[in-house]
């Protein structure tokens, strides 16, 4: 799949997400790269990645920020993927499990409640 179809892809998973959580989230820009950077140790690929502060630990101090950043790993989320449908559904997932982190909810409390 060319890099614009992916994007939209990626568009299209952040425009599905229920309105109460496209209003809420602040400062935060999503980003598409073709591969993940290296991870020492931990023996495996990244899909996502979310760098910046969580919504949940912002305060007052909070003003002036440079914008939160998700990215999306492109060649990792097509890996595997046979159909279209399975490509689009591992990016929603994908999509949704940064945001979850966006606003402060880690991969334990994601387990936890079943949703990843």
């Amino acid at each position: 799949m060319k890099m614009a179809e992916f994007e939209k892809l990626v568009e299209a998973a952040v425009a599905d997400l229920p309105e109460f959580f496209r209003e809420k989230m602040a400062n935060v820009v999503i980003t598409v790269e073709y591969n993940p950077p290296p991870m020492r140790g931990r023996g495996e690929t990244l899909l996502g990645l979310y760098e910046g502060i969580p919504l949940s630990q912002r305060g007052v101090w909070y003003a002036g920020a440079m914008p939160d950043k998700i990215t999306l790993f492109k060649r990792p989320l097509e890996t595997g993927c046979k159909t279209p449908e399975e490509t689009r559904a591992r990016v929603r997932h994908t999509v949704m499990h940064e945001i979850a982190h966006h606003f402060g909810i880690s991969d334990e409390e994601l387990l936890d409640k079943g949703l990843y």
